[in-house]
């Protein structure tokens, strides 16, 4: 996503101009350096109000997306909870951390490369994590990365260990009064062991750490990941009244695409182990679920976002309460999406937009929204089914996850990472990413052709098996490489050697194309073989940039004869 040689000196200076406008207000507040609230969900699509979701009822999250700044096209660099948070937290791509599946911890399996949060933390930030940020368990070495990037050991809600018990979390009972571990699965609260579940406990705890650091001088990054809308949808069953059933539609899309290639398709095992998904009887890999259990699961989908978006209004009003709104920037975002109903699949696990996109916010106080009156309340909190008027500055350039990192490092007053090397294993602290830093004082008049996201997926052969979504390291055979410009998808499922993470671009299993003005819902495929293979000639360039030369070439070709 860098700039052609012909662009960069103009570009070099104008960023440099609007980096030097932000930085005089990021400076000015530095008597103590702003404190940072970093808001992370699980598998959150954008089915917000604030990305235009009709449906979604997130007024919390839209007002803070108010007095931010949204980006409307941010994406991870893969579609499943591990490799993207570590992916995210490092500004390293999967490539770079080597971890595509949950098995190694990329400081012992990678390089011992430097987190954000263990960067604040170096230059005097208090570091705090609150539920699920790193992903647990071997991915974060069973710390969660402590010490290394936190200040204390982190805080995991102790009901999160009745998420997946057949005893507690169980809605309802079979006929023969069996308990059993469902997909959907609304509850009473107070029935619940302790009364409370994992995200009720994380938004106590992140607002306890908050009224902690009222009185000290020592800037803070307060870390909070949420839980939901992650499966199952364990919620408060008052939220599914906010989406009566009737009200509810199927996806658009609902049929797996005829051009779609088998190595290309997701076929959502984590639903299927599920008990009520198994009593449907639905045959592997490609069997619809029913139309009236897909409106089910869209709607507890949906009452989950709603959920979330309550636990993020309440965070947000203790933080206007103790009075450091104006003095702490938060960010806002999601370690990938999830696909409900389009294509014919369910969950993440693939390099559809819908599994990849995700929301991305910022607020920054005095840069994306001026001081609030005295005695007005910057984040009150909304009750769900309010729908205030409310306007947004959104970017429409594509930017990614990997972005993150150097972005909030330089909106806190630090200096951003240095671009890594093309080879950057031994280097401890680089961004593979960008510093979205200068779009603050940026008004967006055009499309950034050269703005390019990268994501990928593994798979463990050409057509879907049972760890088709979730394949082990030493399973992977191929690997699909994704570009997402703003009038294109372009994807090549490439052969993959798992034992010396090489990558063989000369090994084109299937190929994707899709042009999105036409086709936004990536659902017609016009990829053409004997296009690609005039473009396969040895090129001394990085996948990344061979994927963008080819996409150049392959859309020039669909242009003229389009307009022929």
């Amino acid at each position: 996503r860098r700039p052609t040689k012909m662009y960069t000196c103009v570009r070099i200076w104008s960023l440099l101009l609007v980096l030097h406008t932000l930085a005089i207000v990021v400076v000015a507040t530095r008597g103590r350096r702003r404190n940072i609230l970093f808001i992370m969900a699980d598998d959150l699509r954008t089915s917000l109000g604030c990305y235009g979701d009709s449906v979604a009822k997130s007024p919390n999250i839209d007002q803070l997306a108010s007095q931010s700044q949204v980006f409307l096209n941010a994406y991870a660099q893969q579609a499943v909870c591990a490799p993207s948070r570590t992916s995210m937290l490092t500004s390293r791509r999967p490539d770079t951390t080597k971890l595509y599946d949950f098995g190694s911890y990329w400081r012992v399996h990678a390089g011992n490369y430097t987190t954000l949060p263990q960067y604040l933390k170096s230059q005097g930030y208090f570091s705090m994590s609150v539920g699920k940020i790193f992903h647990p368990g071997i991915p974060s070495n069973y710390t969660d990365d402590y010490p290394y990037s936190w200040s204390i050991p982190a805080y995991h809600p102790p009901s999160f260990k009745f998420e997946d018990a057949k005893v507690r979390m169980e809605c309802v009972k079979d006929k023969d009064g069996e308990l059993h571990a469902n997909l959907l699965c609304a509850v009473n609260v107070t029935e619940q062991p302790g009364g409370t579940l994992p995200d009720l406990e994380s938004t106590d705890e992140a607002v306890r750490l908050l009224k902690s650091r009222v009185n000290t001088d020592v800037p803070f990054f307060l870390a909070v990941g949420f839980h939901k809308p992650h499966i199952p949808f364990r919620i408060p069953e008052e939220y599914l009244s906010l989406y009566p059933i009737e009200q509810m539609t199927l996806a658009p899309d609902p049929d797996v695409p005829k051009l779609l290639p088998a190595v290309a398709y997701n076929p959502w095992m984590d639903l299927r182990k599920r008990y009520d998904v198994q009593q449907l009887n639905i045959s592997f890999p490609y069997g619809p679920i029913p139309k009236d259990f897909q409106l089910r699961l869209r709607q507890h989908y949906y009452a989950t976002v709603s959920y979330v978006d309550s636990q993020v209004g309440r965070l947000l009003a203790a933080l206007d309460e103790l009075g450091l709104a104006e003095s702490t920037i938060v960010a806002f975002t999601s370690d990938h999406g999830w696909s409900l109903g389009e294509h014919g699949e369910w969950a993440k696990y693939s390099n559809f937009d819908v599994a990849t996109r995700v929301p991305l916010i910022f607020y920054v106080p005095g840069v994306t929204t001026l001081p609030q009156r005295m005695g007005k309340s910057t984040f009150p909190f909304i009750d769900a089914l309010s729908r205030p008027e409310l306007s947004f500055k959104k970017i429409r350039n594509v930017v990614e996850l990997v972005d993150v990192f150097p972005t909030v490092s330089y909106l806190a007053g630090l200096r951003a990472p240095e671009p890594c090397p093309d080879i950057s294993f031994q280097e401890l602290l680089c961004t593979e990413g960008d510093n979205l830093a200068y779009t603050f004082r940026h008004i967006e008049r055009k499309e950034d052709e050269e703005a390019i996201s990268f994501s990928q997926y593994p798979r463990p052969s050409d057509t879907p098996q049972e760890n088709s979504d979730r394949p082990n390291l030493e399973d992977i055979k191929v690997m699909g490489y994704s570009l997402r410009s703003w009038d294109y998808r372009y994807t090549l499922w490439l052969g993959f050697n798992p034992k010396t993470f090489e990558v063989n671009a000369s090994d084109v299993h299937a190929g994707e194309l899709y042009m999105l003005a036409d086709d936004p819902g990536q659902d017609q495929n016009v990829y053409s073989v004997s296009d690609h293979n005039v473009m396969m000639t040895k090129m001394t360039v990085n996948l990344q940039m061979r994927m963008r030369l080819q996409l150049l070439y392959l859309t020039a070709g669909l242009k003229s004869r389009r307009t022929a």
